[in-house]
């Protein structure tokens, strides 16, 4: 997940925070419309 905070950071502008609050809402936003995907997505972005 490190290395997509990075690329957010770099080509979006974003701060740290700002990168990871993106993904986690990302994250929750997949899960809450496609539960089926919950494993894979917490594979895909970790497990936090």
């Amino acid at each position: 997940m490190q290395e997509l905070v990075e690329k957010l950071k770099s080509e979006a502008g974003l701060t740290d925070e700002q990168a990871k609050k993106a993904i986690e809402t990302i994250k929750s936003f997949v899960v809450e419309k496609f539960p089926m995907l919950e494993g894979a997505v917490g594979n895909l972005f970790g497990n936090s």
